[in-house]
C-alpha cells in the first residue's frame, strides 16, 4: 500500500512538469510558426512591390504604343491628304504637258522658218535686199520695196524672237514638270520612311508589351501563390495558438481555476473597433482599383486618419506588423475559434503575443496597404474563415 502511494505522489510531480514541457513546446511551435509567418509576409510584400512595378511598366508600354499607334494614323492621315494633292498635281502635271507639246510644236514651227531664211540667205547672199531696192524702176516702187523689205525683216526678227520665246517656255515647262515630280517623289520618300520606321517601332514596342504582360501574370501568379502560403502560415498559426489555450483550459479544469482573458460577453459577440460609417460591406462588390469583381471579406468603417482603433474582445494578439495589402494589420484570437483582423491602420500600439481586453486601444486608422482613403477594414474569422461581421457587432 506504502508503495503505491508513493507512485501516485511521484506521478502527480511528474504531471506539471511534463504540462510545462509541454508548454514550452508548443510555445516555441508558435514563435517558429509566427516567424515563418512574418518571413512569408515580407516575401509577399516585396512580391507585390515587384507586380506593382510590372504593372506600373506594362501601362508606360501600353501608352507608348498608343502614342505609336497614333503616329502611324497620322503619317497615314498625312499620306492620304498627300495621295489627294498627288491627284492635284497630276492634274497640273497632264496640262502642262499639253502645253509643252503645244509649245514644242510651235518651237519647230519656228525653228522651220528660220531655217528656211538661212537658206535663203546662204543662197542668195545678204546683198539681196540692196539689190532689190537697186532694182526699182521708180522712186514710188523704191519706197514700196523698202516698206516691204522692212516688214520681211521686222517678220524675221519677230520669228527669232519668238523661236527664242518658245524654247525658253518650253524649258520653264519641263523644268516645272521635272520639280513637281521631284517633290512628289520626295515627299512619297519621306512618308513612306516614317510609316517604315513607326511600324517597325510598334512591332518592338508591341513586344515589349507582350513581355510585360507575361511578367505581370507570371508575378501575378507567385503573388497569389504566396498569399494562399500566408493564408495557410496564418491558420496554421491560429491552430498552434487555440491548441495551447486549449492546453490552458485543461490545465485550468485540472487545478480547479478559472482564468484567462475574459471575453467581457458572450462568444462570437463583438463591439465596433471604431465609430464611423461603413463605405463598403462584407460580400461581393466592384474592385476599387479596377479589374474584375472581388470578394471583400470584412467591414470597411470610414473615419479620419488618428481615430483611435479598440479591440473588440479580449484576446491575444496573432499578428502586429505589415500585413501586404492590408499594410499595417492586427490579428487577435478570441478564442472558441474566433478571431478578429484591423487593416490599413496608420500606427500599431501592440505586438504579438500580448492580452487585450474588449475596448482597449490597438491602434489608428490610416490608410497604409491597398486603400483608397482612412478607413479601418475589419474581420471576424471563426477557424480562419472571414464570416460577415455586421450581425456580430453589438
Amino acid at each position: 500500500m506504502l508503495r503505491r502511494l508513493v507512485a501516485a505522489a511521484v506521478a502527480l510531480a511528474f504531471i506539471p512538469s511534463l504540462a510545462l514541457a509541454r508548454s514550452t513546446s508548443l510555445e516555441q511551435r508558435i514563435e517558429a510558426e509566427r516567424a515563418k509567418a512574418q518571413e512569408i509576409q515580407a516575401r509577399l510584400h516585396a512580391k507585390r512591390s515587384e507586380l506593382h512595378s510590372v504593372t506600373l511598366r506594362y501601362q508606360d508600354l501600353q501608352n507608348q504604343l498608343g502614342e505609336t499607334n497614333a503616329a502611324i494614323g497620322e503619317v497615314n492621315d498625312r499620306i492620304g491628304s498627300l495621295e489627294t494633292q498627288q491627284t492635284s498635281t497630276q492634274r497640273r502635271l497632264d496640262w502642262n504637258t499639253v502645253q509643252l507639246v503645244a509649245a514644242q510644236r510651235s518651237l519647230r514651227l519656228h525653228d522651220d522658218l528660220l531655217k528656211r531664211r538661212l537658206v535663203n540667205i546662204y543662197e542668195y547672199g545678204d546683198l539681196s535686199y540692196v539689190n532689190a531696192l537697186i532694182a526699182s524702176r521708180s522712186f514710188s516702187e523704191f519706197v514700196e520695196r523698202w516698206e516691204d523689205l522692212r516688214l520681211l525683216i521686222a517678220a524675221n526678227e519677230r520669228a527669232v524672237r519668238a523661236r527664242k520665246a518658245a524654247q525658253a517656255r518650253v524649258a520653264a515647262i519641263e523644268a516645272d514638270l521635272e520639280r513637281a515630280r521631284l517633290e512628289l517623289q520626295q515627299q512619297e520618300q519621306a512618308q513612306e520612311e516614317a510609316r517604315s520606321q513607326l511600324g517597325s517601332l510598334a512591332d518592338e514596342r508591341r513586344n515589349l508589351v507582350e513581355l510585360a504582360s507575361i511578367r505581370r501574370h507570371s508575378v501575378a501568379s507567385e503573388v497569389a501563390q504566396m498569399e494562399d502560403l500566408s493564408a495557410a502560415e496564418e491558420s496554421s498559426l491560429e491552430g498552434l495558438i487555440l491548441e495551447r489555450e486549449r492546453e490552458m483550459e485543461a490545465q485550468r479544469r485540472a487545478s480547479g481555476i478559472a482564468g484567462g482573458v475574459e471575453s467581457e460577453g458572450v462568444a462570437g459577440a463583438f463591439s465596433w473597433p471604431v465609430t464611423g460609417t461603413i463605405t463598403s460591406p462584407f460580400g461581393w462588390r466592384s474592385n476599387p482599383f479596377g479589374g474584375a469583381p472581388e470578394f471583400h471579406q470584412g467591414l470597411d468603417i470610414a473615419a479620419p486618419s488618428g481615430t483611435t482603433v479598440t479591440a473588440a474582445a479580449g484576446g491575444t494578439v496573432i499578428m502586429a506588423q505589415w500585413y501586404g495589402g492590408y499594410g499595417n494589420y492586427i490579428l487577435i484570437d478570441h478564442g472558441g475559434g474566433y478571431s478578429t483582423g484591423y487593416g490599413h491602420l496608420s500606427a500599431i500600439y501592440v505586438s504579438s503575443g500580448q492580452s487585450v481586453q474588449r475596448g482597449q486601444a490597438i491602434g489608428a486608422v490610416g490608410s497604409t496597404g491597398q486603400s483608397t482613403g482612412p478607413h479601418l477594414h475589419f474581420e471576424v474569422r471563426i477557424a480562419g474563415k472571414p464570416v460577415d461581421p455586421a450581425p456580430r457587432l453589438h
